[in-house]
């Protein structure tokens, strides 16, 4: 678990600014890092957050060798959630769209774009390196008992208007629908590190919401 946003190290502004310059980034570089930031620290944010940025920047770290462009996956996972209300359907698209404004609407920009989307159905397209970001977004199923636990509050968090029964039951369907996938993970790198401890997390945590759902 990461506990203090001051100790972060992919999400600083150290390792954005490279990445900026690489991407094409239009106008204030620093700004751009300064809005995104604020904007994983806003206060309908439990789980979408830069704590989750910075976990899934770590988890690209140890995986970007294997990617063919792992630049646009790193600026894509820096907007992912850039745009995020629990209450709305539209963050990935406001997200991409947010991408397209900073990186000016060049070929990269629509790449980084429809990335993004892809977080959405968490379904690859055709693009060489779309199953990486599936599985960096879902890397938090095989992280620590712990960390899942938290994660769980936190999600729980931002949808804490819904209902104890409603949210139960409609939390465990999403969940199993994880699990019931015949691989939760595209990349042999992910599934060789995250495919066991990410079904028995998700089996633990339905059991504890609805110990009688269909898994």
């Amino acid at each position: 678990m990461i506990a203090d946003p001051a100790n972060y190290v992919f999400t600083s502004l150290d390792y954005w600014l490279p990445l900026a310059e690489r991407t094409g980034i239009v106008g204030d570089e620093p700004g751009w890092h300064e809005r995104l930031v604020n904007a994983y620290g806003e206060p309908q944010r439990a789980y979408h957050s830069l704590q989750h940025l910075e976990e899934c920047l770590g988890v690209l770290d140890e995986a970007k060798g294997f990617m063919q462009q792992p630049d646009l996956i790193e600026m894509a996972l820096w907007f992912h959630d850039a745009v995020y209300d629990p209450k709305s359907g539209e963050n990935e698209a406001l997200s991409a769209a947010m991408a397209l404004e900073a990186l000016g609407g060049t070929e990269t920009a629509h790449e980084v774009a429809r990335l993004i989307m892809l977080t959405k159905s968490h379904e690859p397209g055709e693009g060489p390196d779309d199953v990486w970001i599936i599985d960096i977004d879902l890397a938090i199923f095989a992280q620590s008992a712990s960390r899942v636990l938290e994660y769980e509050r936190q999600i729980r968090e931002e949808y804490r208007w819904v209902p104890e029964e409603v949210y139960r039951e409609k939390r465990a369907e999403v969940l199993t629908g994880f699990l019931r996938r015949e691989q939760i993970y595209l990349t042999e790198w992910a599934r060789q590190r995250f495919e066991e401890r990410a079904r028995e997390n998700l089996r633990q945590l339905i059991s504890a919401l609805a110990p009688d759902f269909p898994r």
